[in-house]
């Protein structure tokens, strides 16, 4: 028998594009159950503290997909770039989910990762930058032309600066990571073909607006 081949390759770490930069995030940390109408949608109690859990830089892709070994559900969300200690820049973002494996590991009191942080389970727009975090973003998600989910600041539990200053208390952030800040309600299963839609806007004005077809 001949010695066994090895099937390792070198993989280069993911981008995001920012203007015209490409960036390579060191990880991208996710905030969970940020708002109450999603909380209720999946039948859980509103959190004492933020949830907080991490998907690595494998985990980003330009693709969506609507299988990893079982079907997929979406969850549209408004994301950020950390930089120099503060919020750079705003996109929209796909937090992809097993939701049966993720019931599963939750009911067992098993950490979410196989479920959350699987190669493709971050897709995302490009970013957009700013100076400042404006109050009034909201982001949609449409499928196949009809809106699905809405999410307002307003509505979110944690705002992102609380959400950035209670993550500095535990957690280094690298220039480049991404902060997903949760999805609102509507949230649903992936269909092959479907047409998905994001958008970020302010003040009602569209500033970031991507499309994918779920393959």
């Amino acid at each position: 028998m001949g010695p066994m081949k090895s099937v390792y390759k070198e993989k280069t770490l993911n981008t995001v594009t920012i203007g015209h930069r490409h960036i390579a995030p060191s990880k991208i940390v996710c905030i969970g159950l940020n708002y109450v109408d999603h909380i209720r949608e999946l039948g859980h109690e509103i959190p004492e503290d933020m949830v907080v859990f991490l998907k690595p830089n494998s985990a980003i892709s330009a693709e969506l997909h609507s299988t990893h070994h079982e079907p997929l559900h979406y969850e549209g969300e408004l994301c950020f770039v950390f930089e120099k200690g503060r919020f750079s820049a705003v996109a929209f973002g796909l937090d992809l989910t097993k939701r049966e494996l993720q019931s599963k590991l939750r009911s067992n009191g098993h950490p979410w990762e196989r479920a959350k942080a699987f190669d493709g389970a971050a897709v995302f727009s490009h970013f957009v930058e700013i100076s400042g975090i404006p109050p009034n973003l909201t982001i949609e998600l449409d499928i196949d032309g009809k809106n699905v989910q809405t999410g307002y600041m307003d509505l979110m539990i944690h705002k992102p600066e609380e959400i950035l200053a209670e993550l500095l208390t535990f957690m280094s952030l690298n220039d480049g990571d991404i902060v997903m800040t949760g999805t609102p309600k509507g949230v649903g299963v992936i269909k092959a073909n479907q047409m998905f839609v994001g958008k970020v806007k302010r003040a009602g004005e569209v500033i970031v607006r991507a499309e994918w077809r779920a393959k």
